[in-house]
């Protein structure tokens, strides 16, 4: 009898040979959803969070960078630019180009800004300076706005270049493998 392991996405999967510049991100929620999913920490399946309390749709797709540990005590985030909604658990190859560095009720939660690697109609971007000043205010609209009518305050402190985002997921793999050193 043939026997299958399955892999914890977070513990199981690889950040990718060439990060911090390209990382392997394993997105949770698709572009366009209103539905908070998380890796569930324990078993490694996909939960339902929450459903975003406001009428907001995510503006990109947002996952976590696998063997990554944020100052949060999470997997490091990731906001995936893709031209195409990418559906859940699905790894992706993502090109990074900056930061989102955001205070969560009161928490340092960086959101790492990339690119599909495999897109065409993104991968020619390579720098956040790149991205439409509009497309930013959406971003820090959004994730300044999804939480209110939960009563908890986001605030977008910066958004960073891909240089400091490199040292962020640079620091997020140390802090993993501190925590989980095997």
């Amino acid at each position: 009898m043939r026997s299958t392991t399955v892999l914890h996405p977070w513990h199981g999967a690889s950040y990718g040979k060439n990060a911090p510049q390209r990382v392997n991100a394993l997105i949770e929620i698709s572009q366009g959803s209103r539905t908070k999913y998380e890796i569930d920490k324990t078993t490694g399946l996909l939960k339902l969070d929450r459903v975003v309390y406001s009428s907001f749709h995510y503006p990109v797709n947002y996952g976590f960078i696998p063997q990554t540990l944020g100052l949060d005590g999470d997997p490091l985030d990731i906001l995936v630019l893709c031209s195409q909604s990418i559906q859940p658990l699905c790894l992706v190859e993502a090109t990074v180009i900056g930061n989102m560095q955001m205070i969560d009720s009161g928490e340092e939660d960086d959101k790492i800004i990339a690119v599909a690697t495999k897109d065409p109609s993104v991968n020619h971007i390579t720098s956040i300076e790149h991205l439409p000043p509009h497309f930013i205010n959406e971003l820090k609209n959004y994730f300044e706005q999804y939480k209110v009518l939960e009563n908890k305050e986001v605030r977008i402190e910066d958004f960073q270049s891909k240089e400091i985002a490199f040292n962020v997921i640079s620091d997020s793999i140390k802090l993993y493998q501190e925590k989980f050193a095997s």
